[in-house]
C-alpha cells in the first residue's frame, strides 16, 4: 500500500490561531484514490524543525505532501528550506512570473518586489503553476519518493490537489490498494455500551476491515474501513459486514452517510423539495447557522425565530402564555407549539423547535441544567421528546442541535 505523510507548516497552527483544515480535506481525497495517509505532522516556521520533518517523512512513506510557509513574507521559509534539503539553488522562472502577474492583475493589485520574488523557484524541482495565488507549487523526487509543496491557503491547496497533484500522483502510482469507508451515525448509545453490543461483531471482522468509534455531541459516528489490493474481494467483504452491522443496530442508525447531519438533511430536503423552518430558544440560532453555512440552503430554508424570552415565544410563534406560565417554557406543550408556530409562520413542510436549560445556571430540582425539550414536525406529523444532557453549556447546545436533526430525519419518509 502506498503510504502518505501530510506536513502542515506554520506557527499559527501550533498556537491555535488557525485551525488546520487542510490535512483533513487532503486525507479524504487521497483515500478516494487508494493512497493511505499514515501520518500527519504539524510544525512551526523553524528551519531545523522543517528539515527534521522532511527527513523523518522520507524515511517512512513514499509521498510527502506539504502545505504552508511559501508566501512572500520573511516568515515564509519553506521554499528556502526545501532548497537546502534538496541541495539546490533558487533560480528565476519567467513562466512563474507571468502566472504571478496574471494573478496579481486579477486581484486589481500591483506587483511589488516581495511578490515578484515568488518567481524564484528551486532549480531541480518540477514547477506547477498556481492559478489561484502567487506561490508556485513545487514537486521534488528523491530515490523514487515524492515531496510536493503547496500553499497553505485552503482554496489554493484544494485547487492544486484537484487539478494538478492528484492526477499526477495517480500517474506516478497507478497500482494502489482499494480503500473503502462506510459511516453510520448512531443514536441513543454511549460509546462503551455500543462497544459491548458490537464486541462479537468486531472480533469476527476479517483482517482487512477495522471498526472505529467517533463520539460527537450526543451521537456516535461508527466507521467501517476496509483496505485490500483486491477490489472485488474488498467490495464483497464490506457488503457482508455492512449487512451484519445494519441488522445489529437497525433503528439506532440515524444516517449511513459520511456527511454531518445538516448536510444529510440538506440533500434530502433539496431532493424532495421540502421546506424547513426553525424555532430556537436554548440553541440561540446555532441550528440555523449550521444550515445557512451550506451553499444553496435557500432552496429549502425559509427562516427561523430565536425566541429566547417567553414574550417572544408568545408574540412571534403564538405559544399560549398560560401554558408557559403553568408548565414552563421548557415543556412538551410549549415546544410543540413552537414547532407548529414556525411551520405556520414560515409556511414550511418541516420544522424543528428547541427549548431547554443550557446552563451553567437556570436549572431547578424539577428541571436541572441540561433539560431540553425538542419537537419536530413534517406536514401533519409531530413528535416531541425530553432530553437530559450535561452541565456544559456548549455541549448542551450542540447535542440539542444534533438531537433535533435526528428527530426530523426519523420523521421524514425514506
Amino acid at each position: 500500500m502506498i503510504q502518505v505523510e501530510i506536513i502542515t507548516i506554520g506557527d499559527e497552527l501550533l498556537i491555535g490561531q488557525v485551525i488546520d483544515t487542510n490535512a483533513a480535506w487532503m486525507a479524504v481525497e487521497l483515500n478516494k484514490i487508494g493512497l493511505d495517509v499514515r501520518y500527519k505532522t504539524t510544525i512551526g516556521d523553524q528551519e531545523k524543525d522543517i528539515l527534521n520533518a522532511f527527513e523523518t517523512a522520507f524515511s517512512r512513506v513514499s509521498i510527502v505532501l506539504v502545505t504552508g510557509g511559501i508566501g512572500p513574507t520573511k516568515d515564509d521559509i519553506t521554499k528556502k528550506t526545501l532548497c537546502k534539503y534538496f541541495n539546490t539553488p533558487l533560480v528565476f522562472d519567467e513562466k512563474t512570473l507571468q502566472t504571478v502577474e496574471e494573478v496579481v492583475k486579477g486581484l486589481n493589485r500591483k506587483l511589488n518586489d516581495l511578490t515578484r520574488f515568488q518567481a524564484y523557484v528551486p532549480a531541480n524541482a518540477l514547477i506547477i503553476q498556481n492559478k489561484m495565488g502567487t506561490a508556485p507549487i513545487t514537486w521534488f523526487e528523491k530515490e523514487g519518493k515524492i515531496l510536493v509543496s503547496m500553499p497553505g491557503v485552503p482554496y489554493e491547496m484544494k485547487w492544486a490537489m484537484s487539478h494538478e497533484i492528484i492526477p499526477r500522483l495517480q500517474t506516478a502510482f497507478p497500482e494502489t490498494d482499494s480503500i473503502q469507508h462506510q459511516t453510520y451515525w448512531i443514536k441513543d448509545y454511549s460509546e462503551s455500551l455500543l462497544a459491548m453490543h458490537l464486541e462479537s461483531f468486531e472480533n469476527e471482522l476479517p483482517p482487512s476491515i477495522r471498526l472505529a468509534y467517533l463520539p460527537t455531541s450526543g451521537l456516535i459516528r461508527l466507521r467501517l474501513t476496509g483496505k485490500n489490493q483486491n477490489k472485488e474481494l474488498l467490495n464483497k467483504e464490506m457488503e457482508e459486514q455492512k449487512e451484519k452491522l445494519t441488522a445489529l443496530l437497525s433503528s439506532y442508525i440515524v444516517s449511513d452517510e459520511e456527511d454531518d447531519l445538516e448536510i444529510t438533511l440538506d440533500k434530502l430536503l433539496k431532493k424532495n423539495e421540502w421546506t424547513l423552518s426553525l424555532a430556537e430558544s436554548c440553541t440561540g440560532g446555532k441550528l440555523a447557522s449550521l444550515f445557512t453555512a451550506i451553499p444553496g440552503c435557500s432552496h429549502y430554508f425559509k427562516g427561523g425565530a430565536v425566541t429566547y424570552s417567553n414574550e417572544a415565544k408568545t408574540a412571534l410563534l403564538g405559544v399560549n402564555s398560560s401554558d408557559i406560565e403553568n408548565q414552563g417554557a421548557v415543556s412538551q406543550t410549549v415546544v410543540e407549539q413552537m414547532a407548529l408556530g414556525a411551520q405556520r409562520i414560515f409556511q414550511t413542510d418541516c420544522s424543528i423547535a428547541l427549548s431547554g436549560i443550557a446552563g451553567p445556571d437556570g436549572g431547578t430540582p424539577e428541571k436541572p441544567v441540561g433539560t431540553v425539550w425538542i419537537a419536530a414536525a413534517y406536514k401533519d406529523k409531530l413528535i416531541s421528546r425530553e432530553f437530559h444532557f450535561s452541565q456544559n453549556r456548549e455541549n448542551n447546545i450542540l447535542r440539542a442541535c444534533n438531537s433535533g436533526m435526528t428527530m426530523l430525519l426519523s420523521l421524514l419518509p425514506a
